[in-house]
């Protein structure tokens, strides 16, 4: 699967420290295997997935072949939109 990232993920991606960003990172190149692996949800109450990693949860949207992630940031404030 093709995994992108909208500019603001991107944004919230390049405010990480280091170790935190290269997590993310190793986690989304596992949502790039067929199938997707990791700590992987489904939203209740909306649509889209979650992917833990650590304190920080990547927030996505599935097309055919494609995994969005829209938002990337600490667990506290994540779901609060």
């Amino acid at each position: 699967m093709k995994v992108l990232l909208l500019p603001r993920a991107q944004k919230q991606l390049k405010k990480l420290n280091e170790p935190i960003k290269s997590r993310i990172v190793a986690a989304i190149r596992k949502l790039e295997e067929s199938p997707p692996k990791g700590d992987i949800r489904r939203l209740e109450g909306r649509d889209g997935f979650r992917v833990r990693v650590g304190d920080y949860r990547l927030l996505c949207d599935t097309d055919s072949d494609t995994i969005l992630v829209t938002a990337i940031e600490p667990r506290g404030g994540v779901y609060k939109r």
